[in-house]
């Protein structure tokens, strides 16, 4: 070995050489104090979720950014509803399926108060503020006049305790309220009978809670970890920098109100003299003279008055605004001017950049969370009920749940384009008109039958548009009366070719 090659540093291999090129799992000098304990998300939550839960509902009411944010999360998730297109072959049982399932989302809510589609969108702010919800299929008698004796119910997350861990009697075990088998299945839930938060409910609940068997709640939440058994808010990562920049604004707030509050301050070298417009002393000794609209005042030798100049905000409050509200945009997967609603520094294309990201994670939260724990489930659940109930005959109940559901349309920059764009991928085959009508959020079959009955009323009517369906689409043109060939004279042609 050469007198060199003794200071040349070892190529090393192994685990050991992998080790040390692992910069985040070094512990040197700037690393020495991120020693983050290994725990599991469900122990996080156990130990944490109460508190968190309750910091979240009260940033969503009192900060306006949290609630705006809110606001946008669920209005993009669910829009107006994620509706369902029965997949049936038989097109009049398809009919009456849809038809009767419309009629029923009006009796959906156990409490009254909204339609199925309203729970989506109750459901989808319960997942950003609490990060779960829970929906309990309520089971009704015939008595009590609904289309299908079925109704759904929706309770938070405080009603499923985090701290009820432990074994149940049947020797199943109970994870922060949820009951699992022996081969780790769902199979109930021990809800709280009343919330815990809730000061005008005053029934003595016994005992606590009640236990509701997992065939009737839906536990809605997001999982992100594999084993997951409950929610996270999807605020959490954004309430810290909000709680505290509110907390910012606020003291910025009330230093320029208490500054704007002094006019002026009057010093004089004989205190005791009084001067002109100057009431009595306070309790704390301090006297206030009044300023009226053309006053000259004289002031005496040695008074002086000294204008309050109270500093500005500088120059760098907007900028700090703008960062530390762009990092909260990016903690919660929302664009900048859905959080805020500033749109100053935006352009088409900035905004059309950040909304198909955007709307790419609402697709999987649509698809993944919403229509798969929420829609699914009770669409199956309807249909049996339904059938027990007399109201539909299925030959084939197991094929009548299969269907599609059709979120909420996207709403663009610039539609025109999209739409143009649109039309040129159907003449080039690249889309199927289905899949174009989706988009809208509607139901072909829908779409369909209101044009064929536009086309039949304004051939009824002899009403003449410039375009009608399925022709080629250009400018709107104002409808005119067909002429009558059978009436005298020719004033109605000649007012039709005017117009």
């Amino acid at each position: 070995m050469g007198l060199f090659d003794r200071f040349r540093r070892s190529s090393g291999s192994g685990p050991a050489a992998v080790r040390a090129r692992l910069e985040g799992a070094m512990s040197k000098r700037r690393l020495r104090g991120w020693n983050p304990p290994l725990e599991n998300i469900n122990s996080l939550v156990a130990s944490g979720g109460p508190k968190l839960l309750a910091r979240a509902r009260e940033l969503v009411v009192t900060n306006g950014y949290a609630a705006n944010a809110c606001e946008a999360f669920a209005s993009n998730m669910v829009g107006d509803g994620i509706k369902p297109s029965s997949l049936i072959e038989d097109a009049k049982l398809r009919d009456q399926v849809q038809r009767l399932w419309l009629a029923w989302t009006d009796e959906a809510d156990a409490d009254g108060l909204t339609d199925f589609y309203g729970l989506q969108a109750m459901v989808a702010r319960e997942m950003f503020v609490a990060g779960e919800c829970f929906v309990r299929m309520r089971p009704r008698r015939a008595e009590d006049g609904l289309l299908v004796p079925l109704q759904m119910q929706l309770l938070q997350s405080e009603m499923l305790p985090f701290e009820k861990t432990g074994t149940a009697a049947n020797g199943n075990l109970i994870r922060c309220g949820i009951e699992f088998d022996l081969i780790g299945r769902r199979v109930a839930y021990h809800f709280r009978r009343s919330h815990p938060g809730d000061s005008t409910d005053q029934r003595v609940a016994v005992p606590e809670t009640v236990r509701v068997a997992a065939e009737d709640v839906l536990h809605i939440y997001r999982p992100i970890d594999a084993g997951q058994i409950r929610g996270l808010p999807h605020v959490a990562p954004a309430m810290v920098r909000l709680f505290l920049l509110d907390q910012y604004d606020d003291a910025e707030l009330d230093r320029k109100k208490t500054a704007a509050m002094f006019a002026g301050f009057i010093t004089k070298t004989a205190p005791e003299d009084p001067m002109m417009g100057e009431s009595d002393a306070d309790l704390d000794g301090a006297a206030i003279a009044s300023l009226e609209p053309g006053t000259m005042q004289v002031l005496l030798p040695g008074e002086d008055v000294k204008f309050s100049s109270p500093a500005d905000v500088g120059g760098g409050y907007e900028a700090f605004q703008y960062r530390t509200l762009l990092a909260v945009s990016a903690s919660l997967g929302l664009p900048y001017h859905l959080v805020t609603g500033d749109v100053r520094q935006a352009n088409y294309s900035s905004l059309r950049a950040e909304l198909v990201e955007f709307r790419r994670r609402v697709q999987q939260l649509q698809h993944g969370v919403i229509a798969h724990q929420l829609c699914r489930p009770i669409w199956a659940r309807w249909l049996e009920t339904a059938q027990l109930a007399g109201r539909l005959t299925l030959s084939d109940p197991a094929g009548a749940r299969m269907v599609q559901w059709i979120p909420p349309r996207w709403d663009w920059v610039d539609p025109l384009k999209d739409i143009q764009a649109q039309v040129l991928a159907m003449e080039a085959g690249i889309t199927s008109r289905r899949k174009v009508v989706e988009a809208t959020g509607y139901d072909i079959e829908e779409v369909d039958r209101e044009n064929a009955a536009d086309a039949a009323r304004t051939k009824q009517l002899r009403l003449r548009y410039r375009t009608g369906p399925g022709e080629t689409q250009g400018a709107r043109a104002t409808p005119t009366r067909t002429p009558d060939t059978d009436a005298e004279g020719t004033g109605s042609a000649e007012q039709s070719e005017q117009e």
